[in-house]
């Protein structure tokens, strides 16, 4: 029987697994296109999604303007039904009835993807939920809270209306997605995965809030990671669209290499003049700075982002403020011990009387110097996505031809050592020299561990650049399909 150290000596092969090594000419793609995300059967020209802003800053306007730009406009629901005088009087059926309005509207100005973004925190969440499917709404967007009990996905499925859950952590997504798949046989068609960064109120606790732990570009992968077995299970393509500070197209397509199909973004449509808003509500957000966004503690017991105000200075010194309730609309308000009413300080917020309420924002509200128009926003977007993705192209491709020249370096320096190694040691065991067995195999160990690096970082490289290949060739044959498409339509 061969001793061991002959048989190792033996396995010291070097195969290359025919891999042919392309070059990559990138000078003739045409860049800019960002790739498709599909949401159900609903697929949009941009994988841009304007998230939900209330109470009334994104309505029909700003929605309808995001939709036909070719992306997908959010009509923010939760108490959407202080837009009316008599709202006090009609209660909860006034945000029913407001809603209503606004989805008609929003349809009758774009024909492109419509969503609404419902609360599962509020008390009339059933009857909003009604009002879309009813209304044939494309999508549901559900915040502030897990959508798993109660929710008619039947009616939903029979209504062609997708639904997608907001969540802060892979932890929430995948307790969604087990319950649905548990109590309804089914997933829900997408998720948003939000990021510490956003505007608004946060779900994270306060001092997650500033823990690389849990920004988005590190709860991303995660979140991806816990989708993945279940689009296998179901055959169907559930995008995990990433938010929470995403402001320009070079953040979209970073949050794409991390796995994102789409993206959310709010603040930034907030300074368009689409905008639901008030000028004034606008303006607050040209005129802070870095320093003048804080985190606040909500009434309704979550943290929040948004820009310093008298209100709020007022409001953090301990004076209550006049609360007249119509209705108890969140499930966790207090209403003895709430300071203010929140959704009245949002109302107040978005008609531009600051003095009365306070403006949420994101993080990078601050890096905002004009208002523009929906349109121009988008193609800024996309004009620093194509920027962000030839850089990101042309370093791909430096870092495959370094690949290249190393892994032609240490192939030679591999088989030179496999050949000091090998041909050496094995003719002098079998012309049975007489120096001892323990001698010739601590010298092979000796000079074995050398080689068996080599091979190592061989295939690592080997293994590295066939990844930066696929990639390569990826980035191509989307951008020639696109290429060819246009030239077709041309």
């Amino acid at each position: 029987m061969e001793p061991d150290f002959i048989s190792r000596l033996k396995s010291f092969t070097l195969d290359p697994g025919g891999i042919e090594w392309p070059r990559f000419d990138l000078s003739k793609i045409l860049w800019g296109k960002m790739p498709r995300m599909k949401i159900g059967d609903c697929s949009p020209r941009l994988p841009i999604i304007q998230g939900g802003m209330g109470v009334g800053i994104s309505l029909s306007g700003l929605a309808s303007a995001v939709a036909d730009a070719g992306g997908i406009g959010v009509i923010a629901a939760n108490a959407i039904g202080m837009l009316d005088a008599d709202y006090s009087a009609c209660h909860k059926d006034g945000n029913s009835i407001a809603l209503r309005r606004e989805i008609r509207k929003a349809r009758a100005k774009t024909s492109g993807i419509l969503g609404v973004n419902i609360m599962v925190a509020v008390n009339d969440f059933h009857e909003l939920l009604q009002v879309a499917m009813e209304e044939k709404i494309d999508i549901v967007f559900l915040g502030a809270g897990l959508p798993i009990n109660g929710i008619p996905v039947a009616e939903l499925r029979a209504a062609d209306v997708k639904l997608v859950p907001i969540v802060s952590s892979a932890r929430a997504a995948g307790l969604i997605f087990k319950a649905w798949e548990k109590k309804y046989r089914d997933i829900p068609d997408g998720v948003v995965v939000e990021g510490p960064k956003a505007g608004g109120h946060l779900g994270f606790k306060e001092n997650q809030i500033d823990d690389p732990a849990f920004a988005l570009e590190a709860i991303l992968p995660d979140v991806v990671s816990v989708i993945k077995p279940f689009r296998t299970r179901f055959g169907r393509s559930i995008p995990v669209i990433g938010a929470g500070g995403v402001y320009t197209g070079s953040d979209i397509h970073k949050l794409f290499q991390l796995g994102a199909s789409g993206i959310q973004m709010g603040t930034r449509f907030v300074a368009t003049h689409e905008c639901d808003a008030d000028i004034r509500f606008k303006k607050a957000y040209v005129a802070c700075r870095e320093g003048d966004i804080e985190i606040i503690k909500s009434p309704v017991g979550m943290p929040g982002r948004a820009i310093k105000s008298r209100f709020l200075a007022e409001v953090a010194s301990g004076e209550r403020k006049p609360i007249k309730c119509s209705w108890k609309c969140l499930k966790s308000c207090n209403i003895k011990t709430a300071p203010y009413c929140i959704s009245l300080a949002l109302d107040n917020a978005r008609k531009g009387l600051l003095e009365k309420g306070f403006v949420f924002a994101g993080s990078n509200a601050f890096r905002i110097d004009k208002i523009l128009p929906v349109r121009e926003l988008i193609q800024e977007l996309q004009d620093q996505y194509r920027i962000a993705e030839q850089k990101g192209a042309r370093n791909l491709r430096a870092d495959y031809e370094h690949a290249l020249e190393t892994l032609g370096a240490l192939k030679k320096e591999y088989i030179t050592a496999v050949r000091n190694v090998y041909s050496p040691l094995l003719e002098e065991y079998e012309r049975g020299i007489e120096r001892g067995a323990a001698a010739l195999h601590e010298e092979f160990e000796r000079a074995a561990e050398k080689a068996a690096k080599l091979k190592a970082d061989y295939l690592n490289t080997l293994m590295r650049a066939d990844n930066l290949k696929n990639e390569l060739l990826e980035i191509i044959e989307r951008h020639m399909s696109f290429n060819a498409q246009r030239t077709i339509r041309a």
